[in-house]
């Protein structure tokens, strides 16, 4: 095996290959750099390349495994790291200038998770200012590009890793998602990913100096981004590791419980008052079909609690966002992220006071009515946009261009305000005037079933391919 293809290997066929000893870690960490050395800087993905530390790495796990050490299960694998969770000696920047400086003393859980497991870090990835955008930019490093092409944006916040995996940079790429932000880059580029439900990854950044806000630490899960269904099964087991920084973490395995006969799949095309786009409909009639020839009961059905999960939700962050972390952007972010900033207030009226704390005590209620839907229907297929994805900076265009990134996507923020499971696979590819692009479609688990989620993923992904081989026959 060349090392010209060592980086169009899955995660899985990487550590399958490694741990039997057919190809070294430090073959594998080269191609994965070279490939990054190619598309990178077309795609402005990876900010913070880490080649000599990835390589001295590499290293130490083939002598270790030489000497006899047991390889872990992701032995090998090449992954990157998105710039707002702490990497040890690295800037977690977040994408804003005035924490360019901002150095981690120690590594975030997921990040010594992964490299317990004998993965290697080989870059961190762009992310929009505050991570709260579904578009990637910022003034520190610049717009993250789509490798589909410039007629669509790369999604956000965690652009970066999207883009990166899809065009072959590692084979993982670590994400994280308040209000959609692993799904909104799955759905841009083509990716696969399962938004973890609250409690499932510890979190932690050794950096902070004050703790979120409550509704921020209900809502905001970190997770994977990965280009087949399949690498979701092999390293969410690492990502779920328990660590006790994180004192609200949920210690269940990642399998669950087998069923007993066929999944019941809730199926809606509900779109809450947005156009359904002929192209996303044709998305979601081909992961139904998938999901039939796989052997799952799909139902039409109408789903409990929504708009209002989504709506209120997002209102009720909005209001926490306003209160703690408004001085912050005032002070500290661009022009754009404020201007941004103000139309999410003027859309997404926030919450605030003793309206703010009902709203937070009423999510039990939607957590509830979801609880008790979820219990007849474990699956539920949904839109995640009603549109196909949108163009980069659609959000800077005034209320229309918000309404059409954020006040659209009320299927992606309402299962975080629950904090419900939820997957993100592509299941079209269309032939736009403006350009190819990916439609992806959401499916959504019951609460600690994320294993259920992603095995949908997979049946759906096993009879319409993944998307990665298309992106590479036209990127060359």
């Amino acid at each position: 095996m060349g090392n010209t293809e060592l980086w169009r290997l899955t995660a899985t066929e990487t550590a399958t290959a490694t741990r039997a000893g057919d190809v070294t870690a430090e073959a594998v960490t080269r191609a994965a750099l070279d490939r990054m050395a190619a598309a990178n800087p077309a795609l402005n993905a990876v900010v913070d390349p880490l080649d000599a530390e990835a390589l001295e790495r590499a290293r130490a796990l083939d002598a270790a495994r030489a000497g006899g050490a047991a390889p872990g299960p992701l032995h090998g694998v090449p992954v990157t790291i998105k710039i707002n969770v702490d990497q040890k000696g690295h800037a977690t920047s977040n994408g804003v200038v005035a924490l360019k400086d901002l150095i981690a003393p120690d590594d975030a859980p997921l990040v010594k998770n992964l490299q317990d497991a004998g993965a290697v870090v080989i870059g961190r990835t762009n992310t929009p200012e505050f991570s709260f955008r579904a578009d990637t930019d910022n003034p520190l490093f610049g717009r993250t590009h789509n490798p589909w092409g410039d007629h669509v944006s790369a999604g956000g916040s965690s652009g970066g890793a999207g883009a990166a995996v899809m065009a072959g940079i590692g084979a993982l790429a670590h994400g994280n998602d308040i209000g959609g932000s692993l799904r909104f880059p799955a759905a841009a580029n083509g990716a696969v990913t399962v938004k973890p439900g609250l409690g499932r990854i510890a979190a932690w950044n050794p950096s902070q100096t004050a703790e979120r806000g409550m509704l921020a630490q209900a809502m905001s899960v970190q997770g994977l981004l990965t280009r087949c269904a399949e690498d979701l099964h092999l390293s969410m087991p690492t990502m779920i590791a328990p660590d006790p920084r994180d004192p609200f973490h949920v210690p269940l395995p990642w399998r669950g419980e087998a069923s007993d006969g066929p999944i019941r799949v809730g199926f809606t095309r509900d779109t809450f008052g947005f156009d359904l786009h002929p192209e996303v409909a044709l998305a979601l009639d081909a992961a139904r079909d998938a999901l039939r020839d796989a052997g799952y009961t799909v139902e039409e059905i109408d789903p409990p609690a929504m708009p209002e999960t989504g709506s209120d939700g997002y209102r009720a962050l909005m209001g926490e966002v306003k209160a703690l972390m408004g001085p912050d952007i005032r002070a500290n972010g661009s022009a754009t992220i404020n201007a941004i900033f103000d139309e999410y207030f003027d859309q997404f009226t926030p919450f605030e006071g003793t309206d703010l704390l009902r709203m937070m005590a009423r999510r039990s209620h939607y957590a509830r009515e979801w609880s008790l839907f979820l219990d007849r229907y474990p699956l539920v297929l949904c839109p995640f946009l009603p549109q196909p994805f949108f163009a980069p900076d659609r959000d800077v265009q005034g209320a229309e261009g918000v309404r059409e990134v954020l006040g659209s996507a009320i299927w992606s923020y309402a299962m975080n305000f629950v904090g419900l499971p939820a997957g993100c696979v592509p299941a079209r590819l269309s032939e736009l005037s403006a350009g190819p692009q990916p439609i992806s479609v959401q499916i959504v688990g019951r609460r600690w079933r994320e294993d259920l989620v992603v095995d949908a993923c997979a049946a759906v992904e096993q009879r319409l391919g993944r998307m990665c081989d298309a992106l590479w026959a036209r990127m060359g």
